[in-house]
């Protein structure tokens, strides 16, 4: 199976999720990234400069043996299953963990409306709103879905999910999301519990010292 996954030169959750999930499975595949001037390209034709096709016309995009697949969920429950991070078998569970990377994508998508085509003075006024409001309801959701026993958010096996949440919690605590505190996730201790498991995981670690840039801040959960 020949796999190459494309997004940019940056650790975001939405490929990040499935990088990590097929270096964790020893699944071979090719990390390509590329810059913003080739993504303006496939924006306005659909395609790679080597001609790959970009289905939406958006990143992620996995292509394997030749087919396009795109989006950020659909690519990482195909990457989980390769990797065994994702049931093949079982539907329920499958279901449980799809509801958190869905779950996710609501919570980008909030973040990134707050600062779109407004002024940064007013970006910031609505990330302090967003952070304080909305966005606070939705992580004590998010806390409350979280067994106080289990060691993962599904069970006792890590799953995609787990990393789709380590890295998206990281990213809004990280200090680069304008208008959000580093300590936004201090009421939170089952979603930090999560997020410092991942965080510390032997081949998640191994994963951040081969591709993250030196002075990366992934985002605190102490």
């Amino acid at each position: 199976m020949n796999i190459t996954l494309i997004y940019f030169d940056f650790p975001f959750w939405r490929a990040e999720v499935s990088r990590i999930a097929l270096f964790m499975g020893g699944v071979d595949f090719n990390d390509r990234r590329i810059g913003s001037e080739e993504f303006q390209r496939v924006k306005a034709n659909g395609y790679l400069d080597d001609g790959t096709f970009m289905p939406f016309r958006q990143c992620p995009v996995l292509v394997v043996d030749g087919v396009s697949i795109a989006q950020t969920g659909a690519i990482a429950r195909l990457c989980g299953k390769l990797a065994n991070l994702y049931p093949n078998n079982n539907n329920l569970l499958a279901a449980r963990i799809d509801q958190f990377i869905d779950f996710l994508t609501d919570l980008n998508s909030l973040i990134s409306f707050s600062g779109k085509d407004v002024s940064e003075e007013q970006k910031l006024l609505n990330r302090k709103n967003l952070a304080a409001g909305e966005l606070k309801r939705k992580l004590c959701i998010l806390e409350g879905n979280i067994s106080e026993s289990d060691p993962w958010v599904t069970g006792s096996e890590i799953s995609i999910a787990d990393i789709a949440i380590w890295r998206t919690m990281g990213w809004m605590v990280s200090g680069t999301v304008d208008g959000f505190p580093k300590n936004l996730l201090e009421e939170f201790p089952k979603i930090k519990r999560v997020c410092k498991s991942v965080d510390t995981h032997p081949k998640v670690l191994e994963w951040i010292s081969l591709t993250y840039p030196r002075n990366y801040s992934r985002g605190s959960f102490e």
